[in-house]
């Protein structure tokens, strides 16, 4: 058996609608527990209301935010998975009739940044980036659309040599830039090390890290800790109402390169949008978040 065109088409389809209108279950726990822990009453105001809102969206089908974003997908195909028809079709394909049938529509966002045209479809969208995850029999794959407060205030710098002072330094200096702009409490993702463009790689899977997983090394889960606290000291506080609560987890990862390191930081709001499904060879589909 082999994983379809038509699956593909449905399923992608359904994890991008299903991002619209429900928080991360991991993310709802920590916007509870930092209600707990936060003692700015305006901020602890702020987080009631927005687990309200994530309940209530849930319950009753209704999107979390006007700003639907642009769908970004991201797929790890084992070697050993199976397709029968196009992959990057059934996305654009499952994407256009989503945007057909939505109930509300979805907004405008997709943009030509030459002509600043707005529609539903444009040059290499949805946007698929696409791994290999040798032995495996099935696909993974991540839907977290990137709207405006989350994907405005990403940045890069490349360091030659820098010390992981300078690293945090730089990470510190991306956060304070984006303020509550970014809609915290947010997740931070960072990737340091490679090239250009795999910084950039590993800071977007490190923000779609499940919350509460910590870096498997030691050195990075210590920066991971110390990061998140500066972040929080920061005092913007829930979509900047103050407090102690400006970030839900930072997320780094890390990859060999030459002595000029590439630092890329971007952000998650605190929707924490994503979507994640497992699809076997068989056609079996496995939602793990």
């Amino acid at each position: 058996m082999a994983i379809t065109y038509d699956v593909l088409k449905s399923v992608t389809s359904q994890m991008y609608a299903r991002s619209l209108r429900a928080v991360p279950a991991d993310a709802k726990k920590a916007l509870a527990g930092a209600r707990t822990r936060e003692t700015n009453p305006v901020a602890r105001n702020t987080l009631d209301l927005m687990v309200a809102n994530a309940t209530a969206a849930e319950e009753r089908g209704h999107f979390l935010c006007s700003d639907s974003g642009v769908p970004t997908y991201q797929i790890r195909v084992g070697t050993q998975a199976r397709f029968d028809g196009d992959v990057k079709r059934a996305i654009r394909d499952g994407f256009a009739e989503l945007v057909a049938a939505s109930d509300p529509p979805l907004l405008k966002h997709v943009t030509n940044p030459l002509t600043n045209e707005r529609g539903h479809a444009g040059k290499d969208m949805p946007i698929v980036t696409f791994d290999l995850v040798d032995g495996a029999d099935d696909v993974e794959i991540i839907c977290s659309p990137k709207a405006l407060g989350s994907g405005r205030w990403a940045a890069l710098e490349i360091f030659t040599f820098p010390s992981i002072a300078e690293i945090e330094e730089y990470i510190m200096k991306v956060v304070l830039t984006a303020g509550s702009q970014a809609c915290p409490p947010v997740v931070v993702g960072v990737g340091i090390g490679g090239t250009f463009d795999y910084a950039t790689k590993l800071a977007k899977e490190s923000v779609v890290r499940p919350i509460g997983q910590s870096h498997p090394e030691p050195l990075i889960a210590d920066m991971e800790k110390r990061l998140l606290e500066a972040v929080n000291k920061t005092g913007f506080g829930p979509m900047g109402t103050g407090g102690a609560t400006t970030a839900m987890a930072v997320h780094v990862d890390y990859a060999s390169g030459h002595g000029f390191t590439p630092v890329a930081v971007c952000f998650n709001c605190w929707i924490d949008r994503r979507t994640r499904v497992r699809i076997s060879n068989d056609g079996t589909v496995t939602e793990t978040e």
